[in-house]
Protein backbone atom coordinates (compact mmCIF):
# COMPACT_ATOMS: atom_id res chain seq x y z
CA UNK A 1 0.00 0.00 0.00
CA UNK A 2 1.17 3.42 -1.11
CA UNK A 3 0.70 6.32 0.51
CA UNK A 4 0.80 10.28 -0.77
CA UNK A 5 -1.19 13.18 0.56
CA UNK A 6 -0.78 16.59 0.19
CA UNK A 7 -3.66 18.62 -1.16
CA UNK A 8 -3.04 22.40 -1.88
CA UNK A 9 -4.53 23.85 0.98
CA UNK A 10 -1.35 22.50 3.08
CA UNK A 11 0.81 24.27 0.51
CA UNK A 12 -1.36 27.87 1.61
CA UNK A 13 -1.50 26.66 5.53
CA UNK A 14 2.89 26.12 5.58
CA UNK A 15 3.09 29.30 3.77
CA UNK A 16 0.77 30.38 6.44
CA UNK A 17 2.48 29.25 9.56
CA UNK A 18 6.04 30.46 7.80
CA UNK A 19 4.50 34.34 8.29
CA UNK A 20 2.92 33.72 11.25
CA UNK A 21 5.78 32.20 13.14
CA UNK A 22 7.72 35.69 12.80
CA UNK A 23 4.42 36.83 15.00
CA UNK A 24 4.42 34.45 18.02
CA UNK A 25 6.97 33.77 20.85
CA UNK A 26 6.68 30.28 21.06
CA UNK A 27 5.22 26.93 19.30
CA UNK A 28 2.82 24.02 21.06
CA UNK A 29 3.82 20.93 19.20
CA UNK A 30 1.21 18.33 19.20
CA UNK A 31 1.76 14.80 18.89
CA UNK A 32 -0.52 11.57 19.10
CA UNK A 33 1.10 9.62 21.97
CA UNK A 34 -0.04 6.31 19.15
CA UNK A 35 2.34 7.44 16.54
CA UNK A 36 4.88 9.82 17.50
CA UNK A 37 7.79 9.37 15.58
CA UNK A 38 5.33 9.79 12.39
CA UNK A 39 3.68 12.99 13.59
CA UNK A 40 6.82 15.26 13.68
CA UNK A 41 6.96 16.44 10.74
CA UNK A 42 10.26 18.03 9.15
CA UNK A 43 8.64 20.60 8.08
CA UNK A 44 7.83 22.03 11.54
CA UNK A 45 11.15 21.05 12.95
CA UNK A 46 12.87 23.56 10.22
CA UNK A 47 10.21 26.25 10.89
CA UNK A 48 10.19 26.67 14.93
CA UNK A 49 13.97 26.06 15.59
CA UNK A 50 14.36 29.56 17.05
CA UNK A 51 11.32 29.51 19.20
CA UNK A 52 10.90 28.19 22.59
CA UNK A 53 8.97 24.65 21.88
CA UNK A 54 6.95 23.09 24.15
CA UNK A 55 5.34 19.43 23.20
CA UNK A 56 2.08 18.15 24.01
CA UNK A 57 2.09 14.04 24.20
CA UNK A 58 -1.50 14.14 23.19
CA UNK A 59 -4.07 11.34 23.03
CA UNK A 60 -2.23 9.21 26.51
CA UNK A 61 -5.40 7.66 27.36
CA UNK A 62 -5.37 5.58 23.78
CA UNK A 63 -1.89 3.78 24.90
CA UNK A 64 -0.19 2.16 27.80
CA UNK A 65 1.50 4.17 30.19
CA UNK A 66 4.32 2.18 30.32
CA UNK A 67 4.35 2.66 26.79
CA UNK A 68 4.64 6.72 27.39
CA UNK A 69 7.17 6.82 29.77
CA UNK A 70 9.77 5.33 26.83
CA UNK A 71 8.83 9.04 24.94
CA UNK A 72 8.98 10.70 28.41
CA UNK A 73 12.69 9.71 29.13
CA UNK A 74 13.59 9.65 25.50
CA UNK A 75 12.14 14.06 25.47
CA UNK A 76 13.88 14.86 28.94
CA UNK A 77 17.18 12.89 27.46
CA UNK A 78 16.84 15.94 24.46
CA UNK A 79 16.02 18.52 27.07
CA UNK A 80 13.14 19.47 25.33
CA UNK A 81 9.99 20.86 27.18
CA UNK A 82 6.83 18.73 27.28
CA UNK A 83 3.72 18.16 29.02
CA UNK A 84 1.67 14.00 28.85
CA UNK A 85 -2.23 15.38 28.19
CA UNK A 86 -5.28 12.94 27.50
CA UNK A 87 -6.76 15.33 25.62
CA UNK A 88 -10.42 14.41 27.16
CA UNK A 89 -10.61 15.30 30.46
CA UNK A 90 -8.71 18.68 30.56
CA UNK A 91 -7.19 18.25 33.57
CA UNK A 92 -3.41 18.91 32.42
CA UNK A 93 -4.85 22.68 31.82
CA UNK A 94 -3.26 24.27 34.89
CA UNK A 95 0.26 22.54 34.01
CA UNK A 96 0.06 23.93 30.57
CA UNK A 97 -0.31 26.83 30.64
CA UNK A 98 2.63 26.93 33.71
CA UNK A 99 4.95 25.62 31.33
CA UNK A 100 4.42 28.10 28.67
CA UNK A 101 5.42 31.05 31.28
CA UNK A 102 8.28 28.62 32.23
CA UNK A 103 9.10 28.84 28.45
CA UNK A 104 8.65 32.38 27.84
CA UNK A 105 9.90 33.69 31.24
CA UNK A 106 12.88 35.07 29.83
CA UNK A 107 10.79 36.91 27.50
CA UNK A 108 8.47 38.30 30.15
CA UNK A 109 11.02 39.00 32.44
CA UNK A 110 12.28 41.70 29.93
CA UNK A 111 9.18 43.10 29.30
CA UNK A 112 8.60 43.19 33.18
CA UNK A 113 11.59 45.25 33.46
CA UNK A 114 10.31 48.09 31.15
CA UNK A 115 7.44 47.75 33.45
CA UNK A 116 5.27 46.40 30.73
CA UNK A 117 2.86 43.46 30.50
CA UNK A 118 2.47 41.39 27.71
CA UNK A 119 1.14 38.27 26.50
CA UNK A 120 2.75 35.11 25.37
CA UNK A 121 1.36 34.18 21.74
CA UNK A 122 1.97 30.24 21.13
CA UNK A 123 1.20 28.93 17.64
CA UNK A 124 -0.03 25.58 17.73
CA UNK A 125 0.65 23.21 14.90
CA UNK A 126 0.70 19.29 14.23
CA UNK A 127 -0.55 16.83 12.05
CA UNK A 128 -4.04 16.59 10.94
CA UNK A 129 -6.12 14.68 13.73
CA UNK A 130 -3.52 15.34 16.37
CA UNK A 131 -6.14 17.16 18.81
CA UNK A 132 -4.73 20.87 18.36
CA UNK A 133 -8.14 22.27 18.20
CA UNK A 134 -9.59 19.64 21.16
CA UNK A 135 -6.41 20.89 22.97
CA UNK A 136 -7.03 24.54 23.01
CA UNK A 137 -10.89 24.03 23.71
CA UNK A 138 -9.39 21.88 27.03
CA UNK A 139 -7.13 25.36 27.75
CA UNK A 140 -10.59 27.68 26.99
CA UNK A 141 -12.74 28.66 29.39
CA UNK A 142 -15.65 27.91 26.78
CA UNK A 143 -14.80 26.62 23.22
CA UNK A 144 -14.01 28.55 20.53
CA UNK A 145 -12.40 26.24 17.99
CA UNK A 146 -13.95 23.96 15.53
CA UNK A 147 -12.92 20.39 16.45
CA UNK A 148 -13.81 16.59 15.05
CA UNK A 149 -12.67 13.24 14.69
CA UNK A 150 -10.57 13.13 10.97
CA UNK A 151 -8.23 15.61 9.21
CA UNK A 152 -8.62 18.76 7.67
CA UNK A 153 -11.46 20.65 9.97
CA UNK A 154 -9.00 23.83 10.85
CA UNK A 155 -8.50 25.30 7.73
CA UNK A 156 -7.49 28.93 8.27
CA UNK A 157 -5.84 30.24 11.59
CA UNK A 158 -7.68 31.18 14.66
CA UNK A 159 -6.74 33.14 17.72
CA UNK A 160 -7.86 32.28 20.24
CA UNK A 161 -7.34 34.51 24.08
CA UNK A 162 -6.84 32.53 27.66
CA UNK A 163 -7.19 34.44 30.53
CA UNK A 164 -3.66 34.04 31.84
CA UNK A 165 -2.41 36.43 29.30
CA UNK A 166 -2.05 33.97 26.16
CA UNK A 167 -2.84 33.94 22.97
CA UNK A 168 -3.00 30.67 21.32
CA UNK A 169 -3.18 30.54 17.16
CA UNK A 170 -4.71 27.36 15.92
CA UNK A 171 -3.10 25.99 12.33
CA UNK A 172 -4.52 23.41 9.98
CA UNK A 173 -2.75 20.27 10.39
CA UNK A 174 0.30 19.74 7.50
CA UNK A 175 1.36 16.21 6.58
CA UNK A 176 5.02 16.15 5.13
CA UNK A 177 5.39 17.14 1.76
CA UNK A 178 6.54 13.19 0.21
CA UNK A 179 6.41 10.48 2.51
CA UNK A 180 10.43 8.74 2.18
CA UNK A 181 8.95 6.41 5.20
CA UNK A 182 5.98 4.41 3.76
CA UNK A 183 6.21 2.68 7.47
CA UNK A 184 5.49 6.38 8.98
CA UNK A 185 2.64 7.45 6.24
CA UNK A 186 0.35 4.25 7.30
CA UNK A 187 0.93 4.97 10.92
CA UNK A 188 -0.58 8.25 10.06
CA UNK A 189 -3.18 6.42 8.31
CA UNK A 190 -4.48 4.25 11.36
CA UNK A 191 -4.62 7.34 13.66
CA UNK A 192 -6.87 8.81 11.14
CA UNK A 193 -4.20 11.65 9.85
CA UNK A 194 -4.70 10.62 6.82
CA UNK A 195 -8.19 11.74 4.32
CA UNK A 196 -9.86 8.51 3.98
CA UNK A 197 -11.30 9.46 0.61
CA UNK A 198 -7.53 8.96 -0.26
CA UNK A 199 -7.34 5.54 0.79
CA UNK A 200 -8.27 2.07 0.04
CA UNK A 201 -10.23 1.47 3.49
CA UNK A 202 -9.95 -2.58 2.42
CA UNK A 203 -6.12 -2.23 2.12
CA UNK A 204 -5.68 -0.43 5.26
CA UNK A 205 -7.77 -2.45 6.79
CA UNK A 206 -5.59 -5.39 5.43
CA UNK A 207 -2.79 -3.59 6.77
CA UNK A 208 -4.11 -3.24 10.10
CA UNK A 209 -4.71 -7.00 10.17
CA UNK A 210 -1.15 -7.80 9.47
CA UNK A 211 0.32 -5.66 12.08
CA UNK A 212 -2.15 -7.41 14.94
CA UNK A 213 -1.54 -10.59 13.34
CA UNK A 214 1.88 -9.90 14.62
CA UNK A 215 1.39 -7.76 17.53
CA UNK A 216 -2.14 -7.72 18.62
CA UNK A 217 -3.28 -10.88 18.22
CA UNK A 218 -4.91 -11.67 21.27
CA UNK A 219 -6.95 -8.21 21.11
CA UNK A 220 -8.40 -8.60 18.25
CA UNK A 221 -9.79 -12.20 18.21
CA UNK A 222 -11.53 -11.44 21.05
CA UNK A 223 -12.55 -8.09 19.86
CA UNK A 224 -13.68 -9.94 16.75
CA UNK A 225 -14.84 -13.40 18.09
CA UNK A 226 -12.23 -15.34 16.31
CA UNK A 227 -10.19 -18.39 17.27
CA UNK A 228 -7.12 -17.42 15.04
CA UNK A 229 -6.09 -14.73 12.41
CA UNK A 230 -5.98 -16.59 9.60
CA UNK A 231 -3.26 -16.25 6.98
CA UNK A 232 -5.51 -15.73 4.76
CA UNK A 233 -6.45 -11.82 4.88
CA UNK A 234 -9.58 -12.64 3.05
CA UNK A 235 -10.67 -14.96 4.86
CA UNK A 236 -9.81 -12.52 8.00
CA UNK A 237 -12.67 -10.72 6.21
CA UNK A 238 -15.16 -13.39 5.83
CA UNK A 239 -14.48 -14.43 9.43
CA UNK A 240 -15.29 -10.81 11.26
CA UNK A 241 -17.91 -9.99 8.56
CA UNK A 242 -20.03 -13.60 9.21
CA UNK A 243 -19.54 -12.98 13.34
CA UNK A 244 -20.27 -9.53 12.90
CA UNK A 245 -23.17 -9.88 10.50
CA UNK A 246 -22.05 -7.81 7.74
CA UNK A 247 -23.57 -9.98 4.69
CA UNK A 248 -25.45 -8.84 1.20
CA UNK A 249 -27.97 -11.36 1.01
CA UNK A 250 -27.12 -14.20 -1.43
CA UNK A 251 -24.50 -12.11 -2.52
CA UNK A 252 -21.77 -13.24 0.08
CA UNK A 253 -19.99 -10.26 2.61
CA UNK A 254 -20.26 -7.08 3.36
CA UNK A 255 -15.91 -6.56 2.46
CA UNK A 256 -16.87 -2.59 2.48
CA UNK A 257 -18.68 -2.57 5.82
CA UNK A 258 -16.32 -5.38 7.08
CA UNK A 259 -13.14 -2.88 6.45
CA UNK A 260 -14.65 0.05 7.81
CA UNK A 261 -15.69 -1.40 10.91
CA UNK A 262 -12.10 -2.55 11.37
CA UNK A 263 -10.23 1.04 10.54
CA UNK A 264 -12.82 2.99 12.89
CA UNK A 265 -12.09 0.56 15.95
CA UNK A 266 -8.14 0.85 15.14
CA UNK A 267 -8.76 4.44 15.58
CA UNK A 268 -11.29 4.59 18.00
CA UNK A 269 -8.83 2.26 20.63
CA UNK A 270 -11.42 -0.47 20.25
CA UNK A 271 -8.61 -3.05 19.12
CA UNK A 272 -6.54 -1.94 22.40
CA UNK A 273 -4.24 0.58 23.61
CA UNK A 274 -1.84 0.25 20.82
CA UNK A 275 1.52 2.62 20.50
CA UNK A 276 3.00 2.34 17.23
CA UNK A 277 5.65 4.12 17.57
CA UNK A 278 8.86 4.18 19.98
CA UNK A 279 12.17 6.06 20.12
CA UNK A 280 14.28 3.87 19.06
CA UNK A 281 12.13 4.66 15.56
CA UNK A 282 13.98 7.75 15.25
CA UNK A 283 17.57 6.58 15.23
Amino acid sequence: MFIQWYPGHMTKAMRMMQDAIKQVDCVIYVLDCRAIASCLNPKFDDMIKDKPTLYILGKSDLVESGDVKQWTAYFAAQGKNFVVADNLSGRQRNFIVDKLKQINRQMLEKYAAKGANVSIRAMVVGVPNTGKSTLINSLCVSKRTLTGNRPGVTRGKQWVSLAEGIELLDTPGVVPPAFEDQQRALHLAFIGSIKEEILHLDDLAIEIIKYCREKNYERFCERYKLDKIDDDNVQVFDDIAKNRGYLLGKKGYDYDRTAKAIVYDFKSGKLGKIMLDFPSDLV
